[in-house]
């Protein structure tokens, strides 16, 4: 078998991926742009894709009878016609669930903590030439008997919120479908969340129910000091309305791991937030501790195997 991984460099060059020799031809490309994608993989049997789109024009001229996302989601990929084609598309799931919810609370007790400020205070040499033995300059805050709002309770929710109850916050949470009828967590409609929580974060993924979930319509209910946190997708928060909340003096912090439009544009909304200490940025790398990728291509593998028996 020929297989063909068309994005190596987004599952990091620090892990290898040479268990996938023993299972056919394995070629390699760090990024494939789409005038690309044709060219290399119309002669291969599987085909592993993060971002790379596989669309119908693709599965009509190329031998591909498996494709393999190297994520969960799958938005990339033309399902119904791979479907109508009896190509096989699999993905892995639950990989990246302890990775996530690690670096939810990582921007929450960064924004309640105000540990960059301590540290910079020390390393600047603040204490050193202090006449006291601390510094209070910046107020920081306790998780316990806070507020902890949850939009989105799949898997990842759910293990946000029960670190959140061990950190003896109060969760709640909002159902994006409408579905989920979790009796271990107070439902609320999103209204009462979000006037209600002193700490969001969302973990939803991006659908007709989800696009500018957040807006300027609904930050104003936001309590002031709250924080929000996207670890879903870019577009649930309208990036726009956030980030003029913000320069408007609205006392909010926000926290995201995604944007609508990635890599990050050059004049997007979010960079022209003026009190940087009221929001903070990763690069949506959420997903992909080391500990997750190496679960990730273990599950990659274990699809292969599964086709190939």
């Amino acid at each position: 078998m020929n297989i063909v991984f068309l994005d190596r460099k987004t599952l990091g060059d620090d892990i290898s991926i040479d268990q996938f020799n023993k299972l056919g031809d394995v070629t390699t490309y760090n990024s494939t742009k789409a005038n690309e994608t044709l060219t290399r993989v119309k002669d291969c049997t599987i085909v592993i894709t993060n971002k790379v789109v596989i669309d119908k024009n693709i599965m009509n001229n190329s031998d591909i009878k498996l494709i393999c996302v190297a994520a969960t989601g799958m938005n990339n990929i033309d399902l119904e016609y791979a479907k109508e084609k009896g190509i096989v598309v699999k993905n892995v799931a639950g990989y990246s669930t302890a990775s996530v919810a690690q670096l939810t609370f990582s921007f929450a007790l960064e924004f309640v903590q105000k540990i960059n400020f301590y540290d910079n205070y020390v390393k600047s040499g603040g204490w050193e030439n202090s006449n006291i033995f601390t510094n209070l300059d910046k107020p920081f805050y306790e998780l316990e008997d806070k507020v902890w709002g949850i939009i989105g309770l799949g898997n990842i929710g759910k293990s946000v919120a029960k670190i959140a109850d061990a950190f003896g916050c109060k969760v709640q949470y909002y159902s994006t479908s409408g579905s989920n009828n979790n009796t271990t967590y107070s439902k609320q409609s999103l209204e009462e969340l979000l006037k209600s929580s002193d700490i969001i974060s969302i973990h939803a993924p991006l659908n007709n129910d989800t696009l500018n979930l957040i807006n300027k319509n609904n930050i104003k209910s936001l309590k002031d000091g709250s924080i929000l946190l996207n670890l879903g997708r870019g577009g649930i928060v309208n990036e726009e309305d956030i980030s003029d909340a913000i320069n408007d003096g609205v006392d909010l912090y926000y926290g995201t791991d995604v944007v609508t439009k990635e890599p990050i544009e050059k004049f997007s909304p979010l960079l022209t937030i003026k009190n940087k200490e009221r929001v903070l940025f990763t690069p949506h790398i959420a997903w992909a501790s080391k500990e997750a990728r190496i679960r990730l291509l273990n599950g990659i593998e274990e699809n292969i195997q599964n086709f190939v028996l």
